[in-house]
């Protein structure tokens, strides 16, 4: 049982179909503030959300501390009155993916690499997402079997990685990707899937026999960048996902985003990054903020974020330093910053 109690454990059914606990996401800021203990803060939520809603599954929610408003689990998903402000240079598509597009769902910003839009759906709505307000209704790889994703790839044989992204890929049904992947096996120069995910951290029973059973069985190399922003996040059914996932053969790799009053402390990444590695993950990127409209509140400057990455290289190896990017429309690559 959940309950609001302060100080109380937190927790969700054990042994749970991931479908059934994907249903009973708290999507009420109202009930999340209850469930921690913070119901003086309900008059602080902003009206419908501010356009963007909330959802976070109840395992997530056990991993944060009940009583405490600054929880940086909890300020990764509550909405807020400052998402409503509108600020200077920030944007509804702030990494001009619509620019990009190539065909229903197919982004090609890179060389080589050709991203679907697999789905609209996540298991969490962050409130940093680059992508809140990306049409997903008229851009969706998905639809009608893949077809037209398919073919623009299969027409171009520079294109020899597939990345699949959203939303999160993983809220698919295992039948509806393994759909994908039997239209990927005439296209003789796709030799690399990756999958960007955030589901083996907010929600891990997602990782089950029949994900495993189809990510193991697929001819390609197999990379998964899963995205989790600070080390209270991972517990040990995360470390469980993530080694089902590498024993399935593929590469454990996280990206995180810089956020304000969240992670932007040497401490903190410092601590994320060793207990990614704990759980067989390597770090990969540090984004800095992707300056879409509503996230404001969470920007880092470069100053300080070139600081923090200063420090870790004083404290850890270089392998569990992430790379410090900002992704900027047209560019060619991720920008070092």
């Amino acid at each position: 049982m959940i309950t609001g109690s302060p100080g109380a454990r937190i927790t969700s059914p054990a042994h749970a179909d991931w479908r059934q606990l994907w249903r009973d996401a708290v999507t009420d800021g109202r009930e999340l503030l209850d469930l921690l203990g913070l119901n003086h803060l309900a008059d602080r939520l902003p009206a419908e959300d501010a356009g963007f809603a909330l959802r976070v599954p109840k395992g997530f929610v056990a991993r944060m501390q009940p009583g405490n408003a600054r929880d940086p689990l909890l300020l990764q998903v509550l909405p807020q009155l400052a998402e409503l402000d509108e600020v200077a240079g920030f944007a509804k598509d702030a990494v001009g993916d619509m620019a990009a597009r190539e065909a229903q769902g197919v982004l090609h910003k890179y060389e080589g690499r050709a991203l679907l839009i697999a789905s609209g759906s996540c298991a969490v709505n962050c409130r940093y997402c680059f992508r809140r307000h990306f049409p997903y209704g008229d851009e969706m790889a998905a639809a009608g079997q893949w077809r037209e994703a398919l073919e623009h790839v299969r027409r171009d044989a520079s294109i020899n990685e597939l990345i699949l992204s959203g939303g999160d890929p993983l809220s698919l049904a295992t039948a509806k990707l393994e759909e994908l992947t039997r239209g990927l096996a005439d296209i003789p120069h796709i030799t690399r899937l990756r999958i960007h995910t955030r589901l083996p951290v907010v929600l891990p029973e997602r990782i089950d026999a029949a994900f495993i059973e189809w990510l193991q069985a697929l001819p390609l190399q197999k990379v998964v960048v899963l995205h989790a922003n600070h080390a209270n996040e991972f517990d040990g059914t995360v470390d469980a996902a993530c080694m089902r996932l590498r024993d399935a053969g593929a590469t454990m790799l996280n990206q995180s985003v810089l956020l304000r009053g969240i992670n932007d402390d040497a401490d903190a990444l410092t601590a994320l990054s060793e207990r990614m590695f704990a759980a067989g993950v390597l770090p990969y990127y540090l984004h800095q903020l992707d300056r879409v409209q509503g996230a404001a509140h969470f920007e880092v400057t470069d100053i300080r974020a070139q600081s923090l990455i200063e420090t870790m290289r004083g404290r850890l190896p270089g392998y569990l330093v992430p790379k410090l990017v900002r992704e900027v429309g047209g560019d060619p690559s991720k920008r070092p910053v």
